[in-house]
């Protein structure tokens, strides 16, 4: 199976080609988690499949380190309408991506070379209710905006946005202390997200800047989540530390994302996405 890794800000992904390659529908979970082991595998967050789509340009799969199935993956747009405009499957600057998650246009940025560097994706309109999230606890019709939850025994404020997958976001003083291993792995498949959800922690360094961290739903701590970063931005506006229609610049990990809410209610993403190398893998 040839395979491309490639990484948006450090979160990385096993990348194949469908338009080339071939692989059954009950072998891709096995596939994802044996490619992402580090030990054995080639060493990623999970594997992502570009395919062909009835309606867009290309249709995205994205598989995590587990095996589990996610609805979108903003680091991995980035990166698969880099692979799709590279290898000429889509030969136009703009194209649309279908995702379980709803389908999303990204604009691309390339160099002199006609590599693309960076990646301007429109997220679409971020979903608050409960039952778009989906979000077991309280009413399906309200929001989750700063909600109290217990968890070991202390009480954390929880700001739930959806962006195709569910987020959970709270806000700390310091992202040095945010307790992402312990909140994150407990919250990350608990009851009241029946589709578990990722888990993040947000520091505002001004109402233009912010540090985060996140565990991702089934992969753990990465380096970045362009999703995740999305759901932070929201979530600052909605509880009055951002302001919609301002840039955000959100570090994480591995590097910085722009993120937009506009004042139409869209959510727009700029970042890079690059290539780590290619590769035969051999299915056992």
């Amino acid at each position: 199976m040839n395979f491309t890794k490639m990484h948006g800000l450090g979160n990385s992904y096993i990348y194949v080609n469908l338009f080339e390659e071939s692989m059954e529908e009950d072998e891709m979970p096995g596939v994802a988690e044996a490619v992402a082991d580090k030990n054995t595998g080639i060493g990623s967050d999970g594997m992502i499949l570009i395919g062909p789509s009835a309606a867009q340009d290309i249709r995205m799969r994205v598989f995590n380190a587990d095996g589990s199935e996610a609805k979108n993956c903003g680091n991995g747009i980035r990166c698969a309408v880099k692979l799709a405009y590279e290898k000429g499957i889509v030969s136009t600057k703009e194209m649309t991506v279908e995702t379980l998650g709803g389908s999303v246009k990204a604009l691309l940025d390339t160099d002199t070379d006609n590599t693309v560097k960076r990646v301007t994706v429109d997220m679409g309109e971020p979903r608050l209710r409960k039952k778009d999230l989906p979000l077991t606890n309280g009413a399906p019709e309200s929001e989750t905006v700063e909600e109290p939850i217990q968890v070991d025994g202390q009480t954390l404020l929880m700001t739930a946005v959806s962006m195709g997958n569910p987020h959970a976001v709270f806000f700390e003083k310091d992202i040095q202390d945010a307790p992402v291993t312990t909140v994150g792995s407990y919250l990350e498949k608990h009851e009241m997200f029946p589709e578990w959800a990722n888990i993040e922690f947000v520091e505002m360094v001004s109402e233009q800047e912010i540090h985060f961290r996140v565990w991702e739903r089934g992969s753990g701590i990465t380096q970045a989540c362009g999703t995740g970063a999305c759901a932070a931005v929201v979530a600052a506006v909605l509880t009055g530390r951002a302001h919609k229609g301002k840039e955000v610049v959100v570090h994480l990990l591995g590097g910085d994302l722009r993120v937009t809410w506009d004042e139409n209610g869209t959510v727009w993403m700029n970042g890079p996405a690059e290539t780590i190398c290619t590769g035969v893998y051999k299915r056992s």
